[in-house]
């Protein structure tokens, strides 16, 4: 992804069906397309009498994006703006490590792409405000300054002058990079007002899904841009699409725009500025609402409850609809046709339980653990270790109760906690080994808050927990050597030894139960596996 200078990813559970990225296109089209950026460059190094450089890691270097197509100006700045945010890196790299020509030759390739984005913009943009121009000319002005002196540095060979001169390049190549990225901010802002005055003046149904699918796009491209977005009324025209009967077909995709809006501040203040919760809640509770647009409206619910993001705990118009909004979520997960709908109807109620302590209370009422032990052994809806992330979590943090003890034991639920503990990664990428450590740490954790409840902890004890929490202390490969599963297996282990200590053997109380939890703790961490 392409971001602003100083610009950060957030990110997000990947979903099936998601638009492609911007900058993916067909191996061969974006080689043909490459061919016109890289003579371009190579013939203005020619025309200024600079050699190219020869250099093994040249050709790593010249990182070069496709052509953008005529006449689309968003695809113009965010490929162009990728190559010249890429090119700076590496100049700093470069000048770190003193390799002046090198430093030299991508300085003059920096100055081709910024010349060719500020024409080639100019000729597919409207006219260009004065501040835009006056930009373009201060960077252009520090394009060549940059050329020049990275010239004479080639020529000094007195360390002491080429380390003061050192500090000269360096200085220019930061304002460099922060004309450049207050001119692309100016020209995204221009493009993305214009995508919202659209959307805000269609009335004809396929310009407003395409101009939709446009913001959505840029959503992808990271965290500045969803700021602009959200600044420049984005937010306030998806959710006036989202009120329209006549455009319900619109509803999914203006949803998962707002979704990915909703990941900044800005969005999530512009959401309750025009009453967002209200018009989720509306949603959520329609049932003449397709299961997709439901499922998508709960996602923005999750995005805007998300415990990662401060700004998100001061949604003081939630708490308004809160009980309206749970109680359609815990439907929606009985009724959930597909894991992707059920993971998000469980992902907004997960974050619900910690954006206010009441919705516990009500999900104790809805009967929802009920519902979430069900749908485990549904393969269709609950069968990744991310779905079974929300389902431990939610009963984590109802297991705070006294009254879901009872609950848990009706529904078998202890004997499902125990196999969470066994959570297992099947392709072993590092997004899911980090989901079963999750589900492995908050199923001890709520095992001992069950266990304050004497037939919860007798019941865990006639299950051997024990046994598999003792395994997942004494070894770091059951854990995938996470310490955050030890320190919650050895609270879980003392918990169920105060009631039940005969379930121990002499050694294991010992050296888990008897020491103090940090002694504990380094002795099991320290532990290696014995393969005898």
């Amino acid at each position: 992804m392409m971001a602003l200078p100083g610009g950060c990813h957030l990110d997000s559970i990947p979903l099936p069906g998601q638009r492609p990225h911007l900058m993916q296109v067909d191996s061969v089209q974006r080689w043909m397309e490459d061919l016109k950026l890289m003579t371009e460059c190579e013939c203005m190094c020619v025309l200024q009498a600079k050699p190219i450089s020869l250099e093994e890691d040249a050709q790593g270097d010249l990182i070069l994006a496709g052509g953008p197509g005529p006449g689309d100006p968003l695809q113009l700045l965010l490929k162009r703006g990728w190559v010249i945010s890429t090119e700076l890196r590496r100049i700093g790299q470069k000048l770190a490590q003193d390799r002046w020509a090198r430093v030299h030759s991508m300085s003059v390739r920096l100055t081709c792409h910024a010349r060719s984005m500020v024409s080639e913009y100019s000729a597919v943009s409207r006219n260009s405000s004065q501040e835009m121009s006056q930009i373009e000319k201060l960077l252009m002005e520090k394009c060549s300054e940059l050329s020049a002196v990275t010239e004479r540095c080639l020529q000094v060979e007195n360390e002491h002058v080429l380390k003061s001169m050192k500090a000269c390049v360096s200085e220019t190549l930061s304002t460099l990079g922060e004309h450049f990225g207050q001119l692309l901010e100016l020209a995204l802002t221009r493009e993305v007002q214009a995508l919202v005055r659209k959307i805000d003046a269609s009335d004809n149904i396929y310009t407003t899904e395409s101009t939709t699918g446009n913001l959505f796009s840029l959503t992808q491209e990271g965290a500045p841009l969803c700021r602009i977005i959200a600044k420049e009324g984005g937010v306030v025209a998806l959710f006036k699409i989202c009120r329209q009967d006549t455009l319900r077909c619109l509803y999914p995709q203006a949803l998962r725009t707002l979704a990915s809006i909703c990941c900044v501040e800005e969005g999530v203040h512009q959401l309750e500025k025009v009453d967002g919760v209200l018009c989720l809640a509306d949603i959520l509770t329609d049932d003449s609402h397709s299961e997709a647009t439901r499922a998508e409206a709960a996602a923005v619910v999750a995005q805007v409850t998300s415990p990662h993001l401060p700004f998100t705990q001061h949604l003081s118009s939630f708490l308004e609809s809160m009980e309206e909004i749970v109680t359609a979520l815990v439907k929606l997960c009985q009724e959930a046709s597909s894991g992707e709908v059920f993971l998000l109807a469980s992902a907004a109620l997960a974050n619900i339980t910690f954006f206010d302590t009441m919705a516990c209370e009500m999900l104790l009422q809805l009967n929802a653990i009920r519902v979430l032990l069900e749908a485990c052994s549904d393969k269709q809806r609950v069968d990744t270790p991310y779905t079974r992330d929300q389902i431990v979590t939610i009963l984590a943090n109802m297991s705070v109760l006294e009254q879901c003890a009872s609950d848990i034991i009706q529904e078998n639920g202890v004997q499902l906690i125990m196999g969470m503990l066994s959570e297992k990664p099947r392709s072993g990428t590092p997004a899911e080994v980090a989901a079963c450590e999750r589900v492995q740490q908050k199923a001890a954790v709520t095992l001992a808050r069950l266990s304050r409840d004497p037939d919860v902890a007798r019941e865990a004890v006639r299950l051997s927990c024990m046994s598999r929490l003792i395994e997942l202390c004494r070894s770091p490969s059951e854990r995938n050597s996470s310490d955050a599963v030890l320190v919650a297996c050895l609270a879980a282990l003392r918990r169920l030894a105060g009631v039940c200590p005969e379930g121990l053997q002499d050694s294991d109380f010992q050296q888990l139960v008897q020491p103090r939890l940090v002694d504990s703790f380094l002795l099991c961490s320290n532990m290696e596996e014995s393969f005898v």
